[in-house]
């Protein structure tokens, strides 16, 4: 069941996410502000993926937004990057069809057919919508000291022109692995679901330069022992066209489907990414692409799909780009981007990638974890993200402000974010007001100062979800909550003073 506007106004009173922007100037579709709360799960989320990609030897780098119309006449996305749409006669407003085919659960033939028949009205006025399909570009242009120019569509591209430089600082040798985080702009049609259709958002993504022999190698078979315990909810496109339904799949049943054992390698480290990330499994699914959806780049892709309250949201892309790349940016660039491989011959080298559209997992996130619960016959509004992913670890409340309980409690606030925790403070309504507070904003754990704080050096430390508490010293606050987020120590561990 979709979300009704209770999530959307969660998102902008907790300072999650507010828009479209500028809303004092009636707003832009397509563009949004992250707030405090927000800004700090984002970095969370991209910290984590940037980690991951570290761990596993990527180097990050950062490219520029735009580049000149070249580079994108060479990438293909000129020609390529280009949506069908349906324009509207009364309105003029444009529509993509195959998001009008998906809605209305038809193909998009027997659409085109209804529109023809008038049967099919314009989701905006109502008015008739035109039958002639138009390509709409969704690359936005702009201009750089009088040179025709456009904002990078994504990462990747500007990813890959310096390959030449990579090739002399990792020494010559694959794979060669690099990734960025970045933003990328988009002229989106018809922006909507707050930041999952954006037409400025983040990515992240991976790119392993890597030859046919590497991914056919005992090197990659071998790493994929790593996943021999782990199953994912795959969905290769062959069930999808005989009707049936996703399954879990070990790293050995999914080979059966995609046969360079690199590429399920990196399939298997995504899945263990969204899994450090908090997505349950029931609510993962790893789609692959059927022939007559692939990108026209692509030799092999599956997407990472998160089970929301809005239905599947594709999140990641992990694809298979053969040579297209650095081929075309061969030709169109004059420049020798080829390379010897292990058998001495000269080849562009093969692409997989990793590709993160940062917004949408944080969107998902949120909507999987906002709950409101009844709690002793009362409504409350909680937020349950997984710890490490919180915006803010602790709260730090004073019982009451008077008999220097406030100024205790201050001093212990200000210690604590000395040592960097994400801290809070709050002191106004009662002590049952902010806790609902803090909970709706998902801070996990608060503790309290009270009278026996100054008689004893303990106070109480409260976690959000069960709602227990329990008497911990002041020196062990720091200590005790970094385990806690870890998950080194568990609530139910911690020791009774």
């Amino acid at each position: 069941m979709a979300r009704t506007n209770d999530f959307e106004s969660f998102l902008i009173k907790n300072g999650f996410i507010w828009g479209p922007e500028p809303e004092i100037y009636g707003g832009l579709a397509g563009f949004y502000t992250y707030g405090p709360l927000g800004t700090l799960l984002k970095r969370n989320v991209e910290n984590t993926i940037r980690n991951e990609f570290k761990v596993q030897d990527f180097f990050e780098i950062e490219s520029p937004f735009i580049a000149p119309k070249e580079v994108w006449e060479g990438s293909g996305h000129l020609l390529g990057f280009v949506d069908k749409v349906v324009i509207c006669k009364k309105c003029k407003r444009s529509f993509r069809i195959d998001k009008l085919a998906e809605e209305k659960g038809i193909s998009v033939k027997e659409l085109l057919k209804r529109i023809k028949e008038n049967k099919v009205k314009c989701p905006n006025c109502n008015g008739a919508l035109g039958s002639k399909v138009e390509s709409f570009n969704l690359m936005i242009k702009t201009e750089v000291g009088g040179r025709e120019a456009f904002n990078r569509p994504e990462t990747a591209t500007m990813t890959y022109l310096p390959f030449k430089r990579y090739y002399d600082f990792f020494r010559k040798k694959l794979p060669i692995k690099v990734f960025q985080i970045g933003r990328a702009y988009r002229n989106e049609i018809s922006p909507r679901q707050n930041v999952l259709r954006g037409r400025e958002f983040t990515q992240a993504e991976g790119q392993i330069f890597i030859t046919k022999e590497l991914e056919y190698s005992e090197r990659f078979k071998s790493k994929l022992k790593e996943f021999k315990s782990v199953k994912g909810v795959f969905w290769p496109a062959e069930f999808q066209e005989k009707a049936q339904k996703e399954k879990l799949m070990n790293y050995q049943e999914v080979s059966k489907y995609t046969e360079k054992p690199a590429y399920v390698y990196y399939l298997f480290l995504t899945y263990k990414l969204f899994e450090r990330l908090g997505f349950p499994q029931d609510k993962l699914r790893i789609r692959q692409h059927k022939d007559d959806e692939r990108a026209h780049y692509a030799v092999d892709a599956w997407d990472f799909e998160v089970k929301t309250s809005l239905g599947w949201i594709e999140c990641c892309g992990v694809h298979d780009r053969g040579d297209y790349d650095l081929k075309r940016h061969s030709k169109y660039s004059n420049e020798n981007l080829v390379i010897l491989d292990e058998n001495g011959n000269n080849v562009h080298p093969q692409i997989l990638e990793i590709a993160f559209g940062v917004d949408r997992p944080i969107y998902c996130l949120l909507d999987i974890f906002y709950k409101v619960e009844t709690v002793n016959g009362e409504s409350r509004a909680v937020l349950k993200l997984p710890k490490q992913l919180t915006p803010i670890k602790l709260a730090v409340f004073p019982l009451v402000k008077k008999d220097g309980i406030a100024e205790l409690a201050n001093k212990i606030y200000q210690t604590l974010k000395k040592a960097k925790l994400e801290v809070y403070y709050d002191e106004v309504a009662s002590i049952g007001r902010r806790y609902r507070r803090v909970d709706e904003k998902g801070i996990p754990f608060v503790i309290t100062i009270d009278y026996q704080t100054k008689e004893d050096q303990t106070v109480t430390l409260r976690d959000k979800d069960s709602m227990k508490q329990i008497r911990i010293k002041i020196s062990d606050i720091e200590k005790t909550v970094n385990e806690l987020i870890s998950g080194a120590l568990k609530f139910s561990q911690i020791n009774k003073h």
